[in-house]
């Protein structure tokens, strides 16, 4: 599995090497192109899940356990953190952005059949992926409700609540957007709640946040050690980083709003990583300094965390249900949100009961890439080399459209 993982990674990074060489200055149209401000919305709150709120203060300890885990000596807890979800690997996205948005239309590889069939499938253990986590990590966040450590039925009807959420969302494209735009500011508040709570106290300052971002730096001084993966626990972040992939990229090219290949790149790169770094920031002086988050700071994670997720299942509900072609106009609304919550949640227990894992789908993730390549070098390669623009019929006005120039 890591020898596919990284042959995985090496192409991946090769071919957004190629994007830009060949095809750097063209400006990127979707079908429905927004703004560039809802664009990054869009990207952000679609591309990351439960996790981005739960996981860094249950993880910062491992990290600095050397004794346990040697191979994280080479930096610090939170730039390890944020190496695991921020910056380089949103190229992943960017890649698959890019190749929905200008390749696919001439290529339509995922229109086969058996492609389509497994790109729906990928789709959906994803979805049922995000609600399980949501489900793993209540125990922690609301321990009020429980034990703090066992899955009680409450935590079972949350998870129910937000999937019944997030499929009723997705019936309309434009719950889709709002929802995005509401989630980006309901996690901005949260980080600003918390940075108060943490750096306002008579026994903090400013500097002491100046001084725990600058522990970032040792990200970038040693980016090279991220390309690849260290251990275990990180090849399950990069293979969890795939699965999400073709699916984010199918979904944000659409929104496309007339951006240069190397702005989507940038953009991509650079708007998620900045709220991920101040907040994993204050994440870890908490953590750092045993500052307690238990009751409202946690109740407040909890709540951000569920928006993202409703925020990731919706966009995700509206893509495989386009593609398979079950829309509520097709079925009814009844049909549409019976079906749709069923299907979840039953994948969702199955993750519970260790019957699927996220590597496998991350794998599948790695093998349609390679097949994609083949099938245009093979029977598509004249009309992918002379490509020099977005699909025309992706028409915009853009003295309507935001644009970054």
């Amino acid at each position: 599995m890591t020898a596919w993982l990284s042959a995985g990674i090496l192409f991946t990074f090769a071919a957004i090497a190629f994007v830009l060489y060949r095809w750097g200055n063209i400006r990127c149209v979707g079908v429905t192109p927004v703004k560039t401000f809802t664009f990054i919305a869009i990207l952000f709150t679609s591309g990351l899940d439960v996790g981005l709120i739960m996981f860094p203060l249950t993880e910062f300890a491992g990290y600095a356990d050397l004794a346990t885990s040697p191979e994280y000596a080479f930096t610090n807890p939170l730039s390890i953190e944020f190496g695991f979800w921020a910056f380089l690997i949103w190229g992943f996205y960017f890649l698959t952005c890019f190749y929905f948005c200008v390749i696919e239309p001439r290529v339509r590889f995922f229109e086969l059949p058996l492609i389509k069939l497994i790109n729906n499938v990928v789709i959906i253990g994803t979805c049922a992926f995000t609600a399980y986590l949501l489900l793993t990590n209540l125990p922690w966040y609301v321990p009020e409700l429980g034990d703090g450590k066992s899955i009680i039925g409450s935590f079972y009807l949350i998870v129910f609540l937000v999937i019944a959420a997030a499929v009723y969302s997705s019936t309309s494209i434009r719950y889709v957007r709002l929802l995005s735009l509401a989630t980006s500011w309901m996690f901005i508040g949260l980080i600003l709640l918390m940075w108060a709570g943490a750096f306002l106290s008579e026994n903090s300052g400013i500097g002491e946040f100046a001084n725990t971002f600058a522990l970032l730096g040792g990200y970038f001084g040693n980016i090279h050690e991220f390309v690849l993966p260290l251990n275990d626990y990180h090849e399950f972040y990069l293979y969890w980083w795939f699965a999400w992939s073709i699916m984010i990229g199918q979904f944000t090219a659409r929104f496309v709003g007339g951006l240069r290949t190397y702005q989507v790149l940038a953009a991509m790169l650079v708007f998620p990583s900045i709220p991920i770094a101040i907040w994993f920031t204050v994440l870890y002086y908490y953590s750092a300094n045993g500052l307690e988050t238990t009751g409202f700071y946690n109740l407040a994670m909890a709540i951000v965390g569920i928006t993202f997720v409703i925020n990731s299942l919706d966009s995700l509900i509206r893509l495989y249900t386009d593609n398979l072609n079950l829309s509520v106009a097709r079925l009814g609304k009844v049909k549409y949100l019976l079906g749709n919550l069923f299907a979840l949640s039953l994948l969702t227990l199955l993750f519970k009961l260790d019957f699927l894992q996220i590597q496998w789908v991350g794998a599948v993730v790695i093998g349609l890439f390679f097949t994609c390549f083949g099938y245009i070098l093979f029977t598509k390669f004249k009309v992918v080399s002379e490509i020099e623009c977005s699909p025309k019929e992706n028409k915009i006005d853009f003295n309507k459209i935001e644009l970054v120039n």
